[in-house]
């Protein structure tokens, strides 16, 4: 699964540094910017659309993988070894929420690589009514982002990139349009299978709003190590996101009987482990591979709902036939939902 970058000086790729010199600032200014919590719009850009950032935690931005799928939450996974892939994901997430979304990448010579697609994040069909509560016919909501994407290879273990999306929003009669920029770098050393990356995602803002209230995006700022140790073929990583806020805050309803009373919880452990998500990649072969993943803050959101046992848990898998690569991964953060990804990706220039 893993692949070496490819290699060559810095002299020849000296303009690199400039870029990976603005992405570090870009990431240090987000670290300094107020602590603010984004209203809960455009949540869905923190979905992803691949099965192995899904079973690792949901997020996952150091993966290195040769998979088109696998670059959606950190441009700078982007690279010339995915040239001339499509990808397409399908995902049965909450309720009747169907989403789905194509991707195609292709090399930029030999350093650099582009990619586009498009996600639709669909929720079913809703009963619509007035001020008055008078029924005005069924509508769909949906979601759709566009994104083109761009990275290049700073050194031989160094890679930055930059993916620009339009968003498009649809609520029966009302709709909204922003811009929105993920920026992301990414470090590899094949030797020993250490991957490091920082991405700072979501920059932008609303075009068009709703109505006069303006949204904000989730703008985020995310750190991940991933390292594998010794001959066994498992891949460690922790991501930490949610870094432009420390205090995370919930609800505990206890037991949830009717004698127990919500506490907000907010000490210090639980908001250092909501900002982190655990996960571990078995990966045998280039042919397979198999993984897990907790994410603490996703247990602890459902603490409202009837969790499950496996609430904050989920897993993956995928396997590589010939010139085609599948996924699937799943998770249950509660027990009147059990959400599935799936993934496929092609190598066209092998048809």
């Amino acid at each position: 699964m893993t692949l070496p970058r490819f290699k060559h000086t810095l002299h020849t790729h000296a303009r690199g540094l400039g870029l990976l010199l603005s992405l570090l600032l870009a990431v240090t200014a987000a670290g300094g910017m107020k602590a603010q919590d984004s209203s809960p719009a455009y949540r869905f850009l923190e979905i992803p659309s691949s099965t192995l950032a899904y079973g690792l935690g949901g997020i996952n931005i150091t993966a290195i993988e040769d998979d088109i799928n696998s670059i959606d939450q950190n441009p700078g996974l982007l690279g010339p070894e995915i040239d001339m892939q499509l990808g397409v994901n399908y995902m049965r997430y909450v309720g009747d929420s169907n989403f789905a979304g194509v991707k195609f990448g292709h090399s930029a010579g030999e350093h650099g690589a582009w990619a586009a697609g498009i996600q639709y994040f669909g929720y079913g069909t809703i009963r619509g009514a007035d001020v008055n509560g008078i029924l005005t016919g069924d509508f769909s909501p949906k979601d759709m982002v566009f994104n083109a994407m761009y990275a290049h290879d700073i050194t031989d273990r160094w890679r930055g990139g930059i993916n620009l999306k339009f968003i498009y929003s649809s609520y029966d009669a009302y709709s909204a349009m922003a811009v929105a920029t993920d920026l992301g770098v990414n470090y590899y050393n094949p030797e020993s299978n250490l991957s490091f990356s920082a991405v700072i995602a979501n920059l932008g803002g609303q075009v068009k709003r709703f109505q006069d209230s303006y949204d904000r995006l989730p703008v985020d700022l995310r750190i991940g190590v991933s390292k594998s140790f010794g001959s066994i073929p498992i891949t460690w990583s922790v991501t930490a996101w949610n870094l432009t806020k420390w205090h995370l805050p919930f609800y505990d309803n206890g037991d949830g009987t009717d004698s127990s009373e919500p506490t907000v919880k907010d000490s210090f452990s639980s908001n250092l482990f909501r900002h982190l998500i655990f996960a571990a990649d078995f990966v045998p072969s280039e042919k397979f591979h198999i993984g897990l993943g907790y994410n603490y803050k996703t247990r602890t959101d459902m603490a409202t709902y009837k969790r499950s046992f496996l609430s904050g848990f989920s897993v993956c898998a995928g396997l590589n036939v010939r010139n085609f690569g599948v996924g699937v991964a799943l998770s249950q953060p509660h027990t009147g939902a059990t959400t599935i990804m799936l993934n496929l990706s092609t190598k066209l220039y092998e048809f």
